[in-house]
């Protein structure tokens, strides 16, 4: 019997111009080097219907120290709010919502987004950060300010209300809906805030040592058919000598066969609701290629493989 063919889902990009959130310019110029790189035409020829919804317009960048250990805080929460806006209309629209960053402290628009969809549809969450950063910190245990280093201590709950309230709900997440995968480099504070939480990551030592497979089959475990599967990708999960165009590189990341590994047992499991493809910086690329390397990613995840294949159900997470 030959292999059955997931549906595609219908997708919209929505482009999110800003380096607000993060401690150097340049991921502003993200969703315009992703359209370079051919994203739309990419996913169209490979059967998907795509629409780019353009750009949203926020605040300018106003390059300033913090204050109260907080960069840009007024400028970080009006973006994510129109963020949100625009991803929960997409989401009640029964699109899939793909939004091209833009530095990562975006995500708290996106997936607070897809939380409250996720509460008002009876759905349950499962959130895949894959990142080289924790991006726990606080304002007492940020050593910078910037609040690209905050999406997940604010999703969840610690931070300014301007930001952990948007949507109505705080918190947006319980620690346990996320899966860190990647993870190389975390702050001090962060080590124990992480242990603190309860967030199940899977850093690099555990990827050397156990392999990508099974990585990433315990970080999908437990996904059922009512999950909705959320993928934040910051570019800096790749290991820098093959994506050098971030912000924050720090060596030793995933090589290219182990993401294409990691994207296309995403892809399997037919999970995929939303998804984040922040952080790429071009002013620091090499003739865009780590731009067309995350469009080259982005089409795994979306089901591109060498052969047809069946995919293994998902085992449940134990109960009781």
């Amino acid at each position: 019997m030959s292999p059955q063919i997931p549906a595609r889902p219908a997708v919209s990009l929505i482009g999110v111009p800003t380096d607000v959130g993060a401690g150097r310019i340049g991921a502003r110029m993200g969703p315009s080097a992703l359209r370079v790189a051919g994203i739309v035409q990419a996913m169209a020829d490979f059967g998907i219907d795509v629409r780019d919804c353009g750009d949203l317009h926020g605040p300018d960048n106003p390059e300033q120290p913090a204050v109260g250990g907080f960069r840009h805080l007024t400028e970080v929460a009006r973006w994510n709010q129109l963020l949100h806006e625009a991803t929960l209309a997409e989401l009640r629209a029964g699109r899939l919502p793909l939004m091209l960053g833009g530095d990562h402290s975006l995500a708290m628009g996106s997936i607070s987004a897809v939380a409250r969809h996720c509460r008002d549809t009876g759905r349950r969450l499962r959130v895949l950060w894959l990142d080289a950063h924790a991006d726990l910190n606080t304002a007492t245990l940020t050593p910078s300010g910037n609040l690209h280093g905050m999406p997940v201590a604010c999703l969840c709950g610690h931070g300014p209300a301007e930001l952990t309230g948007i949507g109505g709900h705080s918190p947006a997440l319980s620690p346990q809906d996320i899966r860190q995968i990647g993870i190389r480099s975390v702050d001090p504070g962060e080590k124990r805030f992480v242990h603190e939480l309860g967030i199940e990551v899977f850093d690099m030592r555990f990827i050397d040592e156990n392999g990508m497979r099974h990585t990433m089959a315990q970080a999908l475990l437990g996904l059922d058919e009512r999950t909705h599967l959320h993928v934040s990708l910051d570019v800096d999960f790749l290991d820098p000598d093959i994506a050098p165009g971030v912000g924050t590189t720090v060596r030793g990341g995933p090589t290219y066969r182990e993401a294409q590994l990691c994207m296309e047992m995403i892809a399997d499991t037919g999970r995929l609701g939303s998804l984040d493809v922040v952080e790429l910086n071009p002013a620091l690329d090499v003739r865009n290629q780590t731009a067309e390397l995350a469009v080259d990613l982005i089409q795994s995840l979306f089901g591109k493989s060498t052969l047809m294949r069946t995919p293994e159900p998902p085992r449940r997470e134990p109960t009781g």
